[in-house]
This record gives structure tokens, sequence and C-alpha cells, in this order.
């Protein structure tokens, strides 16, 4: 069985301008290419075809038999060929987790990026959380994602790469009429003897429960039991008024009808918030985002720390380590 032909789209390029030309002068000068090495394209294609294309006189050149029914073949290979070049001339769009529609940080840094790449599509994503967006950064189905590094599996993060973005102060959403909704600030001894919800049950949110169960644990704070996730403002604001409890967030959650939010004090406990995307991902979109959070980190000042704050040693190693 005789083998596939394998043609060089460069020799059906040089086909196809000596059939408009006739003329091999000319058609060298329009690919600017040597006249002689014009004429070895065609000598090799007609080889590899078995046919002849060209009849050569000293006066004129002609499209032999073979060279017309060559010719709207060849221009159609060359046109797909063009097709597929300028599909992907430009980047394909950037696909950006933001984990939540609220979320002001991720929200921040992916509109500078925009505007520092204004001619490259990057997309937001809400998976809810780090966890549930690191399997879609790992398979491809996700390009970029924002939370705590640190809380991810190391088999999960030996495929990623991360860059700090922000230590943002956590804070806690109180149902309006609560005790300590007074309070222009909460101190964290103050949530002693409540019983506070930090995602238990999402297993999207995992690295978000594990840090709240770090921070509770010997502050006599008991963590809510798991429920299901609540998708949507409407239903997380339902179950909240159902539940009445505490709920762990962040100084940028949202604000809620019916609640408020208070920054935790005494000590300030830290959230670690880093930029996250698969090794090896090349993309001018992600050249921007992580321009974008270098730029935003270093105007707010979200890398620095208060005196009197609280930060996991596992979290402080994972931020501060070289990338």
């Amino acid at each position: 069985m005789p083998a596939p032909l394998s043609l060089d789209p460069r020799l059906l390029r040089a086909f196809v301008t000596v059939a408009e030309e006739l003329h091999f002068t000319r058609a060298a000068a329009r690919l600017y290419v040597a006249q002689q090495a014009l004429s070895r394209d065609v000598r090799r294609l007609e080889r590899e075809l078995g046919a002849e294309l060209f009849v050569r006189t000293t006066r004129q050149v002609t499209l032999t038999p073979d060279g017309e029914r060559l010719l709207p073949y060849a221009r159609r290979v060359l046109a797909a060929q063009d097709d597929l070049l300028a599909a992907f001339s430009q980047p394909r769009p950037l696909l950006v987790d933001l984990n939540s529609a609220g979320l002001a940080t991720a929200r921040r840094v992916l509109h500078r990026a925009r505007e520092l790449a204004p001619d490259c599509e990057l997309m937001a994503r809400y998976e809810s959380g780090l966890t549930g967006a690191a399997a879609e950064l790992l398979a491809g189905r996700l390009d970029a994602s924002f939370g705590r590094f640190a809380g991810l599996e190391p088999a999960l993060r030996s495929g990623l790469a991360q860059q700090p973005v922000r230590w943002e102060p956590m804070a806690v959403v109180l149902p309006d009429d609560h005790p300590l909704a007074a309070l222009p600030e909460v101190p964290l001894a103050a949530l002693a003897g409540e019983t506070v919800y930090a995602g238990a049950g999402n297993p999207r949110t995992r690295e978000w429960t594990d840090l709240a169960l770090s921070l509770f644990e010997g502050r006599g704070i008991d963590p809510a039991p798991p429920l299901p996730p609540a998708v949507g403002d409407e239903e997380f604001q339902r179950i909240m008024a159902k539940t009445r409890a505490p709920v762990l967030a962040v100084v940028d959650f949202p604000a809620l009808p019916g609640t408020v939010l208070r920054p935790l004090v005494d000590p300030v406990p830290l959230s670690p918030v880093s930029l996250v995307w698969r090794k090896g991902l090349a993309h001018p979109g992600l050249d921007a985002l992580r321009r974008a959070a270098s730029e935003l980190a270093r105007a707010e000042g979200w890398l620095r720390q208060p005196v009197n704050r609280w930060i996991p040693a596992r979290d402080y190693d994972v931020m501060c380590a070289p990338n």
C-alpha cells in the first residue's frame, strides 16, 4: 500500500503563485524568494505528485491539465491554512475564576488587567473556591484563580504556580440585631461561645474552612455544622436568616440585607490571597493579571501586615516562598 502524500504548504503556495502569474520571475518577486528557489520548489512538488504541472518555454508558462486540476484544491488548502493561522494569531480568551461575584480583591485585579491588556479577552468565571478551581486549572478548563494556596493538597500545588496578592483582613457577618452588631469591630474573644459558619459542607471551599478551624481552635468558637452549598446571594441570605449564625468573611465581603459586616481584631486574622495558575501557562492575559496584582498590592499596601495579626505558619511560609 503506497504511503499517503504529505505536501508542504510552501510548495503549494509556490505552485499557486506561478499559476496566477504564469511567469516565474514575477511569481518569485511576489513571494520574496529567488527564482531558482521557486523553480526548485515547483519541481519538487511535481516529483511528489508524479505529475507535470507547467509547460515551460522560453516565451511563456502555461498550466498542464494536471496543473489545472490541482489549482482549485491547492487554493482551498492554502485558504484553510490562512484561516488557521488567523485564528491563532490572537490569543484565546483567558478564563479567570473570581470565586464569587462579590469578592473585591480578585475583581479589582481582573479589571486592572483588562486595562493593561485591552486587546486580550479576559473572561470571568465563578467556581466559589480555590479547592474547586484547582482541578479545573490543572485540567485546562480554567486558566487562573484566586485564593489560599497553602490550603490546597500538595499534589494539587505541585502542578500550580502562585503569586501573593493580599493578606486580607477577616471579618464576621452578623444579623443586624445580634448583640455584637453594635460594635464597630469585633474582638475574636467576643466570639467565644458563638457558632460561626465557615463553609463547612462545601467541597469547593475546603481551604477556607480549614483556615477557619485553625482560627477557632483554642478560642471557644464552634464551627457551624455542614450545610449544603448555598448557590447565589438570595439563597445564602435565606440560609443565614434561618440559622441566625454569624458567618466568617473578609472585610470586602458584599453587604447583605439584614446584616452588618464587622472587622475582627485582637488579633487581626489575615486571609492569604494568591493569584494561582497552571505551571507552564504562557498567555499575555496572565502577564497582565500578574502585573495588575503587583501594581494593586503595592499601591494599596495589600501585602503589609498589622503588628497584632494572626497568620498560620504554613500560610506565611507558602506566601513568602520564592516563586
